[in-house]
């Protein structure tokens, strides 16, 4: 069986190897053509609209007829062959050696497209001479003007390593050399489009835009490049939508989303014929105020620009190929191209069947609009002389000529390509990188209506990929001219700017530029607009206002000119006036015997103290300083513990008085006045060492306070050491309860005037304040806890003051028949 299958195989060979070439339907014939000891091809899709004939099955089916000539295609055709033209004329580059052209028209159809690759690799003859041998009869080729054409085309002459050079194509699917090893371009990929585009949108400081792309490998590449670069450059895209030329449903939706959308930016990733279709419907629908920007495909082409599409399309920007100036172009086409390479006149029209089927370019022959702008035309001038310098290097030519008797296979075309590095004649350095594109060179252009009416493309910035990222973007807005006409840039956000002093908090479900502008908290700020995150401010600082600067905290602190301290000084000093008009009293009537009771030199030394106590409650009332602190607080300690020693020197004279009074007691002699004065001096030198102890190993410092007030700090005296505060506070505490026992248990002593019942009062009232004191001190939040203090010890003050010697007093100014030694005696003698 493999053996009859191998014998069949055999014949099959042996038969196709005596058998010619032959074409099995009608040849499809050039456009154009010229034949040439070299033959470039070139596919462009000349007219833009193709008729399909009807298919009945009964006959040969009518040739497809093309309509709707495309000026810009039949500007790059003459422009291959003028390229071609100036390198025949040139003595160095092929000098014995003509280059021909075959330029066929693809109708702008993929279905023509690949019947015009098939008639360029096979030839139109019918029947070739030589046996078949697969050898092309083209070099290279020159086309399609679209990616998704172009994709078709390089896949088809793939497998014949035919190298395929594109003017336009830019889509970055065919920068992969696996699947297009033999393609080349004389434009820079989608890649370097797509990312300017996200520049511009950035720089131009618009984060919320529409995106419409068609619906092919141009577009939905392109448009791809474009959403990731965005999504880096912090631009949010509100809708993204696709449609093709042949869809007008879809086409319908895309322009119903652009009039609801809230973006007035739209990226347009739009191969040429879909951006004609879309701006037909936004004209006839009248949808303006919106900014377009364009990309190569469709930002120059002067045929989208009409009266009735210009308030839509004015003000529009976008990238370009770089406008040049070949020099002998204009005077080519108008001496020689319609007189040698298109030889039809309107007389041939009715004689000459070619001239009959081609007679609408004969319209082109004075149209000159767009010569100056030679955009895309420079691209197909560089790709044919990137074909002429690889042959140069492959027929190995010199002054004297080149090898022409070297057969030429494609491959070595692309090989010959890929090291190609010239310079065109406008300054152009063409050469291909390692995915056989060229490098990014665009300009960034704005329509615009000259003040004569007519409408021009404006150079307003650039993009170049050559230079460092720094440098590769620039542009002018003062030369822009916005959509509709606006001098002012129009502005595209989902959510206004944040201003200072808030933070944006994104909107759940929506993208990152929709967000809401949440104030910072107190003591934090956000000094820059759309700031992401509020700042803390430093702990002495706080936040003003507006949240938008930390400003120092405001110091608080008891100062002598608030109301509360004046209070509490009024009181202060009412209390040492009090007690200087007791002591004056005392002191005049110092020989009376209700002063002398009781050891007077007690009461003189005890209306000092008490003078002192409430002195000292002012070094409470104004900025805390290290000396201020110190002495606030051993000034209290000291001179209340004198103050209760001579209390208790009193009180204990009291007892021994009585003791003194019973049969055979000697007590007085042990407890006389130096005695009292040693025991007031020995309580009081406890507690001055007890203070120097506290103020030697941790004493009082001012301390800034920020635990009970966030925005403002509380300027106080921290107690350095608590157990030596406490210490102080104890002592006295301890010689005031032992006070109050001696006095409670003297209360009940016979005596007309027994001053132990006051004592006992006054050191309840003292006990009572300074109990209630201790939960107010801790609780009491900044300066309220010195206004307590204070007050404390002004109450206690006032208590020992008023209980101990306002009857003293009353006696001696309302009483004074009662302040006889015979009136305090006799009632004792009385009793006893």
């Amino acid at each position: 069986m493999l053996f009859f299958l191998y014998t069949l195989l055999l014949f099959s060979y042996l038969k196709a190897e005596n058998t010619a070439c032959r074409m099995m339907a009608d040849p499809k014939y050039p456009l154009l053509s010229k034949d040439g000891d070299i033959t470039i091809g070139a596919i462009l899709p000349i007219h833009t609209k193709e008729t399909l004939p009807s298919f009945e099955f009964k006959q040969k089916p009518q040739p497809l007829s093309c309509s709707s000539v495309s000026p810009r295609d039949v500007r790059l055709a003459q422009t291959m062959i003028f390229a071609i033209h100036e390198i025949n004329q040139n003595e160095n580059l092929l000098p014995n050696v003509s280059v021909g052209y075959k330029i066929y028209d693809s109708c702008g159809s993929r279905m023509s497209s690949v019947s015009a690759i098939m008639a360029l690799m096979n030839g139109h003859e019918t029947a070739e001479e030589e046996r078949c041998n697969g050898q092309s009869p083209i070099h290279a080729v020159i086309g399609e003007t679209e990616s998704a054409t172009t994709i078709i085309l390089s896949r088809t002459t793939g497998p014949f390593k035919i190298p395929v050079i594109s003017h336009s194509s830019a889509c970055e699917c065919l920068s992969n050399r696996k699947d297009y090893p033999s393609f080349f371009r004389t434009i820079s990929s989608d890649y370097h489009q797509g990312r300017a585009l996200a520049l511009l949108v950035k720089h131009l400081g618009w984060t919320w835009v529409g995106a419409v792309n068609s619906d092919t490998d141009y577009g939905n590449n392109g448009m791809a490049i474009f959403l990731n670069a965005a999504e880096k450059e912090g631009i949010c895209v509100e809708y993204s939508v696709k449609f093709y030329r042949t869809d007008y449903e879809k086409l319908q939706k895309v322009v119903k989303t652009m009039k609801q959308s809230t973006a007035k930016v739209v990226v347009g990733f739009l191969a040429f014929f879909e951006m004609s279709l879309l701006v037909e419907q936004l004209s006839i629908q009248n949808v303006t105020g919106i900014q377009l920007i364009g990309v190569v495909g469709w930002t120059t082409s002067k045929n989208l620009i009409t009266p009735s599409t210009f308030h839509v399309m004015g003000g529009s920007l976008g990238f370009a190929l770089r406008k040049i100036h070949m020099e002998g172009f204009s005077d080519y086409i108008n001496k020689y191209f319609w007189k040698t390479a298109f030889a039809c006149s309107e007389r041939d029209l009715s004689q000459d069947l070619y001239c009959s089927r081609n007679q609408d370019l004969i319209v082109l022959k004075n149209y000159t609009e767009d010569v100056s702008e030679q955009r895309f035309s420079s691209n197909v001038y560089k790709a044919v002389y990137a074909v002429a310098f690889a042959l140069h290097s492959l027929l190995k030519c010199k002054e004297q000529g080149c090898a022409k008797a070297l057969k030429i296979h494609p491959q070595q075309v692309v090989e010959a390509l890929k090291k190609v590095n010239f310079t065109v004649k406008f300054g152009d350095h063409v050469w291909f990188d390692s995915t056989g594109a060229a490098i990014a060179n665009y300009e960034v252009v704005n329509w615009q209506r000259h003040s004569s009416g007519s409408f021009q493309f404006k150079a307003v910035g650039y993009y170049d990929a050559s230079l460092p990222p720094d440098q590769r973007f620039m542009i002018n807005t003062e030369d822009i001219i916005w959509a509709g006409g606006q001098l002012e840039k129009p502005r595209s956000v989902c959510t206004e700017s944040c201003p200072p002093g808030t933070r944006k908090a994104v909107q759940k479900g929506r993208p990152v530029c929709c967000y809401d502008c949440i104030p910072c908290a107190d003591g934090e700020i956000s000094n820059e607009t759309d700031s992401n995150n509020c700042m803390q401010c430093p702990w002495e600082y706080w936040s003003n206002a507006e949240k938008n600067k930390c400003v120092l905290k405001a110091v608080e602190f008891l100062s002598f000119t608030e109301m509360m301290s004046i209070v509490l000084i009024f009181f202060s000093l009412f209390g040492v006036g009090t007690t200087a008009v007791v002591a004056i009293l005392f002191y005049s009537k110092r020989d009376t015997p209700i002063v002398k009771a009781n050891n007077s030199e007690l009461s003189f030394l005890l209306l000092f103290s008490l003078t002192l106590c409430f002195l000292c409650s002012l070094t409470f009332i104004g900025q805390p300083t290290e000396w201020s602190c110190m002495l606030r607080h051993t000034a209290f300690g000291i001179t209340f513990v004198l103050c209760i020693s001579c209390v208790l020197g009193k009180t204990i004279v009291v007892l021994m008085a009585f003791k003194a009074t019973l049969p055979g007691s000697n007590v007085m002699k042990w407890f006389g006045p130096v005695q009292q004065r040693l025991s007031v001096l020995a309580f009081t030198l406890i507690q001055v060492l007890i203070c120097v102890l506290w103020l030697t190993i941790s004493p009082p410092f001012p301390y800034k306070n920020i635990k009970y007030y966030k925005e403002k700090i509380i300027l106080e005296c921290s107690l350095g050491s608590t157990v030596g505060f406490w210490a102080v506070l104890g002592y006295i505490g301890l010689l005031a309860l032992m006070c109050f026992i001696l006095a409670f248990l003297a209360r009940t002593l016979p005596d007309n005037f027994n001053e132990a019942k006051f004592i006992t009062f006054s050191m309840l009232i003292f006990c009572a304040v300074w109990i209630t004191f201790i939960p107010a001190y801790v609780s009491s939040p900044g300066k309220f806890t010195v206004a307590v203090e204070i007050f404390a010890i002004l109450a206690s003050s006032f208590g020992l003051l008023f209980c101990i010697f306002a009857p003293k007093c009353y006696i001696i100014l309302f009483k004074p028949e009662q302040n006889t030694k015979q009136h305090l005696m006799g009632k004792t003698q009385t009793k006893s």
